[in-house]
């Protein structure tokens, strides 16, 4: 056997060895679409932080008055639900530490800690600032815009809200918030 045949006979069975490595070893759960499933809450537990605890947890899913369906028989989930209303102010002491090109971050959760609810993204704020936040705000649109929900205000400096910077910004509101909520007070008032 000559030193191109042996190296296309070593390709070709590499190729197969990884052809058949990747299809024994995938597991992707890709299964038939079934139109009477229901949607569920995902698993979260997997992207939590070590010593994260997911939010409260709904029983079930909730579905749009008079039973409205979206696509492919999914629940209008929450679509429906109001949006809560409040305003954004900083406080004094930490005033003059307001980028000049921020981008200020209204987050609500479901508990504590974990992925947000919904994010609402406002470039070039100016304060005291009236915000809503709701269904349209969602991060994944399943889930239902349900509370108890708590609710922080990040003033970001670089306007990536996936880093979080020394000299960034950071208020919280105080308690719990139902959809609907009107009056919500968040003050930023902490340095990270």
């Amino acid at each position: 056997m000559g030193p191109f045949r042996l190296v296309v006979s070593a390709l070709a069975s590499a190729t197969l060895v990884i052809a058949v490595s990747v299809t024994v070893g995938c597991d992707r759960g890709v299964e038939p679409f079934d139109p009477a499933e229901q949607p569920r809450q995902p698993d979260l537990s997997k992207i939590f932080p070590a010593g994260a605890k997911p939010g409260p947890q709904p029983a079930e899913m909730p579905q749009a008055p008079g039973g409205r369906t979206g696509q492919r028989g999914a629940p209008a989930l929450a679509s429906f639900a109001e949006p809560i209303q409040g305003t954004v102010t900083v406080a004094g002491e930490v005033a003059d530490r307001v980028p000049a090109a921020s981008v200020l971050f209204v987050i609500a959760r479901s508990g504590e800690s974990g992925p947000p609810l919904a994010v609402r993204r406002i470039t070039s704020p100016r304060f005291p600032l009236d915000f809503a936040i709701g269904p349209g705000d969602r991060m994944i649109t399943t889930l239902p815009f349900a509370g108890p929900l708590r609710l922080t205000a990040r003033l970001d400096g670089d306007g990536n809200a996936a880093t979080l910077e020394p000299g960034d910004l950071l208020g919280v509101a105080e308690g719990d918030y139902q959809p609907g909520d009107r009056g919500v007070s968040l003050v930023i008032d902490e340095v990270m």
